[in-house]
């Protein structure tokens, strides 16, 4: 295997750079040098996204056509890559440049927000209810911010107990996406962070557009834990304000709402103390009124009362079940009575005690016919008193 040489392979990359076209590039001029008496002029231009920029250079007439341009203004270039085979570059030569107005960016936001909300990223039912009381609240501000020593300040004023993860970021130039973006899945990952806050101050249009960067919004929307959107003041409306879970006006607001007042709860406290101890005593009051009142009835002065009454009435209970018991035994008596008379008249011994005889046959059928019996057949005739032996002739 023979390996190219440093030189041999910075020209090949050359050459396939050089074969490119030009390109139109959006981005966000993070550094303008101009060097005196130099008709170029160098320049960065970042993506307000990612962290990351790339090289770019125009003549000075190219730059003072559309000037004045300052830094973090967002442009758009027309160029073409140029590889630098000495030292191993890439730089990109302007022969273009446009300044984005804030007519256009208003109408991509437009767009970012008609096609989130055909997402549902804004629907009020994917929004998570803040916690009443969080066990730390993540905060992500700018550097030695106003705004977010507001939003502890306010927080602390309220319940002085609670406990901030804070993370001081970039928030007004191309890094803030990134950064932002960074921080917040550093506090998404703790798991005692139970809300976490994004605030900035107030500012121009163009210097909240990172919190209406369509990769912050979708990140915000993927969280598990509640968002506060803090950003600017009331009149300010990024983006976030509708992907998060709740909107702060200010940063004020937000420190207000992310934890009770300790004091309004103490109140509310007190107040429900207040409340269940005149209940319980407003039912001992009642109780101790019903029992006076059951004590003051006759049964309670005259307890044996209840007994001689209850006497009287199981006496009458037993007298009406004897007469009810003797009436029924002679009823059943005469019902007996007049069945043994019939029995006797309908008995056969009745018969016989009037003269008549049963005449059996030695098997002990009865003889109804003479035609029955033959000359020598054995009977038995049974009379009232007795029975006597016979042979038939």
């Amino acid at each position: 295997m023979t390996p190219f040489s440093v030189r041999a392979i910075s020209e090949r990359i050359g050459a396939i750079v050089d074969s490119l076209d030009e390109v139109w590039i959006e981005g966000e001029l993070s550094e303008i040098n101009v060097r005196p008496g130099s008709p170029t002029i160098f320049m960065r231009l970042r993506d307000t996204s990612a962290d990351m920029s790339i090289s770019v250079r125009c003549f000075k007439n190219v730059f003072d056509s559309i000037a004045p341009l300052e830094q973090n203004a967002r442009v758009v270039i027309r160029s073409k890559p140029t590889w630098w085979t000495k030292n191993g570059s890439l730089s990109f030569n302007i022969s273009e440049i446009r300044q984005v107005g804030v007519g256009e960016l208003m109408a991509r936001l437009e767009a970012l927000k008609n096609l989130l909300a055909a997402e549902g990223l804004f629907d009020l039912g994917r929004k998570k209810p803040l916690p009443f009381l969080p066990n730390v609240v993540g905060l992500i501000c700018g550097r030695n911010s106003d705004a977010g020593k507001d939003v502890v300040e306010n927080a602390k004023r309220r319940w002085p107990s609670v406990q901030f993860e804070i993370r001081e970021v970039a928030v007004a130039n191309a890094a803030a996406v990134s950064e932002v973006s960074a921080a917040l899945l550093e506090l998404e990952a703790d798991p005692n962070v139970d809300v976490i806050i994004i605030t900035r101050g107030g500012g121009s249009f163009e210097d909240l557009l990172p919190f209406s960067d369509e990769s912050l919004l979708r990140l915000v929307a993927s969280c598990q834990t509640p968002i506060i959107s803090a950003i600017g003041h009331e009149k300010d409306s990024p983006l976030l304000d509708l992907v998060s879970d709740w909107r702060a006006s200010t940063p004020t607001d937000a420190g207000k709402r992310v934890v009770p007042d300790m004091e309004e709860e103490l109140s509310r406290i007190s107040n429900l103390q207040d409340r269940a101890n005149r209940f319980i005593q407003n039912r001992i009051d009642f109780e101790i009124s019903r029992i006076k009142g059951f004590m003051e009835r006759q049964i309670m002065r005259e307890p044996q009362t209840i007994i001689s009454s209850r006497l009287e009435i199981i006496k009458g209970f037993v007298a009406r079940s004897h007469r009810a018991m003797s009436g029924a035994l002679a009823i059943a008596g005469e019902e007996i009575s007049g069945l043994r008379t019939q029995v006797r008249t309908l008995s056969p011994q009745a018969t016989l005690d009037r003269g008549y005889s049963v005449v059996q046959k030695s098997d002990g059928s009865v003889v109804r016919t003479a035609s029955e019996l033959k000359s020598g057949d054995k009977l038995r005739l049974r009379l009232a008193h007795g029975e006597v032996n016979a042979i038939t002739e």
